[in-house]
Order: structure tokens, then C-alpha cells, then sequence
């Protein structure tokens, strides 16, 4: 990124990501699609020709509808998948949940997973050694640590996926689908996390339907349409954009009433 400025995050410069949907799978639907001179398949742009740059210390709301991209960038940002075209820049080290339980080897208990979870977001062994106790002490999972994670609910996966994730010193942190499983105290819990990771200076990339999460926790919102920027700009302005307005704008996003309209949209 030299030929950036030096608080530059990330950069993401005119990038494009297709996929392939394949509508008959056996031999026999692909014979009988022949004959009918039918389409065997179809290839779309889950991204096209995208491009922001984001500053260090930025909390970026990605928003927009579902098929619209918003998982497909966060990839791309994480360096999970390639661009098609385009460029993909980013500056240190990066951390987060791209989805609950990513990374768990289902056979090994909820210790291993821990060192092997935090082994794939960059931590030493030492690292994670010293970190241990607060990183179970948040994933609040009790006697199924020694367990494995194959038997583990749902709730479980994202509690610990969450309790590594935020556990990594890291200069991006990105958020997807972090906040859709657990119960009310828990899903506070994390949104106060990802509060101590944005005031430390972290830039964070917060996907989310939630309007009110995302007020609370970011100070720029970009729209996705498509797989193609549609708004990038200020949040109340986003919000407004998607038609997303919460009914009453001076409800207070601490009350617990509100909590599951808050954070229960995530994905």
C-alpha cells in the first residue's frame, strides 16, 4: 500500500467477483436440459466494479439486501477469496467472524479449537496461552470445553468463534453474522465487546440490517446494491437510503426491550 497514505486501511479498487449457479446437477438433468435446449447454467457478479478506501479507526456499516454482496466483500477484505479483477489492499493484521463457527474442526474439543481457531487468526501459541482464561471466561461455555465442538449448539459455535475472534490484537476487525445466535445477555455482551474494539482505534467493518446496532456502532455506512456501491456516506443518510428508519429514532439502543430488534437481524 505505498502508494497510499499511511493511515489508509483498506482499499478496495474496482473489484469484481462472479460466480456460476449450475441449474441441473445429475447426468440425467443435464441430458434431458440439452434437449430442451435449456441453459445448464448462469454466471452473475456478486460484486461489480466496487471500489471505497477506508482510514484506520473507521467503523464501516455494510449494509443492503440480502444476495446483495455484503458477505462476498467481507471475504475478499479478509483475503478468503480473490477478486476476479480489480484490487483488494489491506494494512495489518486482520481478525473477525465471517460466519458463526468458521474454522472449528468438529472432532476436537473446545480447548483445541481455541488454540486451532486462534492459530488461523494469526495468535502464537503463547499468545493464545496467555489469553486462554479471558477468552473462555467470555464464551461462557463452561463444563463442554472439554467436549467437542461437534456436539456443541449453535450458540455455543458463536460464543466461542466470537470470544477467539475478539481476543486478537488486530488493526481490522470484521463482523458478519457475529451477533444473529445467542440469548440477550450474551448478544449485549458482544455488542459492548465490538464497542472496545471500535473507541481502541480498530477499524471495524460491521455487517448488519440492524439501523439501530449500526448507529450505535459506526460512523460511515456503505450501501451494497446488486454486488455494486449504492451509497457511501454518512449513517443516518445510509439508513434513510434503504428505507431502513426505525419507527421511533429516540428509542434507546441500551434498553434491553430493544435488544433483539437491535441485534437480532444480524447476519
Amino acid at each position: 500500500m505505498a502508494d497510499y497514505p499511511k493511515d489508509t486501511s483498506i482499499v478496495v479498487d474496482d473489484v469484481t467477483k462472479a460466480f456460476t449457479l449450475r441449474y441441473h446437477r445429475t447426468f440425467k438433468q443435464v441430458s434431458v436440459a440439452l434437449v430442451k435446449g435449456r441453459d445448464l447454467s448462469d454466471t452473475f457478479n456478486a460484486l461489480d466494479h466496487v471500489s471505497f478506501t477506508v482510514k484506520q479507526g473507521e467503523s464501516i456499516g455494510l449494509m443492503g439486501l440480502n444476495g446483495s454482496g455484503k458477505s462476498t466483500l467481507l471475504k475478499l477484505v479478509n483475503g478468503i477469496m480473490k477478486p476476479d479483477s480489480g484490487t483488494v489492499l489491506t494494512r495489518g493484521r486482520i481478525a473477525g467472524l465471517i460466519a458463526t463457527g468458521a474454522g472449528f474442526h468438529p472432532q476436537l474439543t473446545g480447548r483445541e479449537n481455541v488454540y486451532l481457531n486462534a492459530a488461523v487468526l494469526g495468535m502464537s501459541e503463547q499468545e493464545t496461552a496467555r489469553k486462554f482464561d479471558q477468552i473462555i471466561d467470555f464464551a461462557e461455555i463452561g463444563r463442554h470445553l472439554d467436549a467437542p465442538v461437534g456436539n456443541y449448539s449453535s450458540g455455543q459455535f458463536a460464543r466461542l468463534g466470537f470470544a477467539v475472534a475478539v481476543h486478537v490484537d488486530s488493526d481490522i476487525f470484521l463482523a458478519d453474522e457475529v451477533l444473529a445466535v445467542g440469548d440477550r445477555p450474551f448478544k449485549k455482551k458482544c455488542m459492548e465487546k465490538m464497542q472496545e474494539i471500535r473507541d481502541s482505534g480498530r477499524t471495524l467493518f460491521y455487517v448488519s440490517h440492524a439501523a439501530a446496532s449500526v448507529r450505535k456502532m459506526c460512523d460511515r455506512v456503505i450501501v451494497l446494491e446488486n454486488g455494486r456501491v449504492g451509497f457511501d456516506g454518512a449513517v443516518d443518510a445510509g439508513i434513510k437510503y434503504l428505507k431502513y428508519e426505525d419507527e421511533n429514532p429516540l428509542n434507546d439502543p441500551d434498553d434491553m426491550g430493544d435488544l433483539d430488534e437491535e441485534l437480532g437481524a444480524d447476519i
